[in-house]
Parts: structure tokens; C-alpha cells; sequence
């Protein structure tokens, strides 16, 4: 049975709710799952891992659009990591008031590819909590990528 593994940060509880949906429906699609917030993992767990999601929010202030300081140490450690042979994906939540919409969804995109993992689905930007149509995105998000894992 195929491992995912969800590294969360979430501050005001809908990233969490993002990362719920998506392993809900992994689980539904016959994936063991671990769901982790950010901060109660170790980087090098994802390496057990054949199945990377990142769910993060955007900390906007101002027009910057910056990482979360829970995560910048997990975005940081896998700078180092080789993870070729692993499928991942990235959703996340912003607020599209601001300029920089979900900017820590594309970082972790690029860092993971640049790792040498293998995207499995485009990413999912949610505004602020998931309604109807972002649930049916992140369900057809984690269909992609068990997909992906063939």
C-alpha cells in the first residue's frame, strides 16, 4: 500500500481543513496516510513517504506574500534532501485581496521539483476556507496524484 504524506501549517484552521479534505479522500482512494502539522514532524519522515503533499498558507502583510515561520525550517531542511523517485503536490490557502495570492504554494512547488520529485497534479490555490467547488479541486487534486503514482 502507497504512503502519503501531508506536512501542514495552518493558522486559522482552513489549511487544516485543506489538508483534511485531501487526505480524506487519499484514504477513500486506498492510500495510508499521515497528516502532520509542520511543527510535530521531522523533515526526513517525508522520505518514507512515496506520496509528498504540502498544504500551507500565505502570510501576507503589506504586499509580501511570505512563508509561515512553523514552516520555513521543514522548507529549509528539504534544500537538502533528494527526493527523486516521489510524486508530490502542493495546495494551500491565501486571500486574494492581497498581490501575492498563495505565494507559498508556488515556493513549495518549486523546491520540491527542484529535489527531483515528480509533480503529480497542479497545485490548488483555496481563498481563505474551502467552499464546494475548491473540495471538488482538492478531490480531483488528490485523484491526480494517486494517479500520478502508477
Amino acid at each position: 500500500m502507497a504512503l502519503a504524506q501531508i506536512v501542514y501549517a495552518s493558522m486559522t484552521g482552513n489549511t487544516e481543513e485543506i489538508a483534511d479534505i485531501v487526505a480524506n479522500k487519499l484514504e477513500e482512494l486506498g492510500l495510508e496516510v499521515r497528516n502532520d502539522e509542520c511543527t510535530t514532524i521531522e523533515s526526513e519522515e517525508i522520505l518514507d513517504a512515496d506520496l509528498i503533499i504540502v498544504a500551507t498558507y500565505t502570510y501576507s502583510y503589506g504586499e509580501d506574500g511570505e512563508l509561515p515561520d512553523e514552516i520555513v525550517d521543514f522548507y529549509t531542511d528539504l534544500a537538502d534532501m533528494d527526493l527523486t523517485g516521489k510524486v508530490y503536490g502542493v495546495c494551500g490557502s491565501g486571500d486574494t485581496f492581497y498581490e501575492e495570492f498563495c505565494k507559498s504554494v508556488d515556493e513549495f512547488d518549486l523546491m520540491l521539483s527542484s529535489r527531483g520529485a515528480k509533480k503529480g497534479a497542479e497545485s490548488v490555490k483555496v481563498d481563505l476556507a474551502a467552499e464546494e467547488e475548491d473540495i471538488a479541486h482538492l478531490e480531483e487534486f488528490a485523484e491526480q496524484l494517486v494517479a500520478a503514482l502508477d
